[in-house]
């Protein structure tokens, strides 16, 4: 769920809240810079920064900034000792700014800002007894900022978060194996479309808001859909030639990952009939199959688990 989104409803509706945001991090941390937890009167609500003793004590500052309507910006150490008991990553320092959440139109209009946007600037001050407005939105091209999705200005008096959008994943073929990788990579934070020449399959009413579905060939979801390096394509249908037919396309597009469900066997049939056709090799090699981490999945769930977890990895650039 978007947080932004998920903020504003909750002052809307509650008239209070508060968001923490981890707005540095240094060393090794248990999350980055840029993760988000949505607190109300009760307690945490979405999302988290660091679990544990960490998260208490982020809780119990967001309640404070609920009722006096102040924010605070907290350090905190993870020292051997302390993500020992924790079970966290150790030797880093996390800086994490909490907000009160304000029913005001000004501050509302920045959340429904960022909340809609697909690449913005958003500049909270950390002191709110100055005077000019807490909160602003920038947009921004896509490719106009790099770095941390969050950092404290160097005079410490600005939280500067860098919005980008989340990866998209293009899943061709919406069986059971296509629809549970579509659940997962949804609940992973990447934005899913999901795409079957079938229209009984390729219907919005078998799958969650939030995610895309169309009824569609290759060729027709190739124009409407421009893939670039930030896309991820998984390739799930129901048979060798439907696979070809989209690999021949997507194995030679920008997509930066590419990964077709089967076995290696699958892949050397798929890959003889391809380079006959005049698919380059190199095309062809960096497609990943069989798709997903090696974890001995077998059912639909399973398999949606190893091959998000590889898109992760490849998100995370760890792979």
């Amino acid at each position: 769920m978007n947080v932004w989104q998920a903020a504003a409803d909750l002052v809307r509706r509650s008239g209070s809240g508060a968001l923490a945001t981890v707005a540095r991090a240094r060393g090794s941390t248990p999350v980055p810079a840029g993760t988000k937890m949505l607190v109300g009167a009760e307690g945490r609500l979405l999302g988290s920064v660091g679990g544990g003793c960490v998260e208490a004590e982020v809780i119990g500052a967001a309640l404070d900034a609920q009722a006096s309507g102040r924010p605070a910006l907290l350090t905190q150490h993870l020292n051997a000792d302390l993500a020992g008991d924790l079970g966290l990553s150790c030797g880093g320092t996390v800086d994490i700014f909490v907000e009160p959440l304000l029913a005001d139109k000004a501050y509302l209009a920045v959340l429904d800002a960022a909340a809609a946007a697909d690449a913005g600037l958003v500049r909270t001050a950390t002191e709110w007894n100055q005077t000019g407005p807490v909160k602003t939105f920038e947009p921004l091209a896509r490719a106009g900022f790099s770095g941390a999705a969050a950092t404290l200005t160097r005079d410490g008096r600005f939280m500067e978060e860098r919005l980008q959008p989340a990866p998209r994943v293009f899943i061709f073929g919406a069986g059971h194996v296509g629809a549970a990788i579509a659940r997962a990579a949804a609940a992973a934070g990447f934005r899913v479309i999901v795409i079957d020449d079938r229209s009984e399959y390729a219907d919005a009413s078998r799958f969650a808001d939030g995610i895309a579905v169309l009824a569609a060939d290759v060729d027709t979801a190739l124009a409407r859909y421009a893939l670039t390096t930030g896309d991820a394509v998984v390739i799930a249908t129901r048979g060798h030639r439907n696979d070809a037919l989209i690999l021949e396309q997507v194995a030679i597009s920008p997509a930066g990952y590419v990964g077709l469900l089967g076995s290696r066997r699958k892949k050397a049939v798929v890959t003889k009939g391809l380079k006959a056709a005049g698919v380059p090799a190199k095309s062809l090699q960096r497609v990943r199959v069989p798709v997903g981490l090696p974890i001995g999945a077998v059912t639909p769930e399973e398999i949606a688990v190893s091959v998000v977890a590889e898109l992760i990895g490849w998100r995370r650039g760890e792979s």
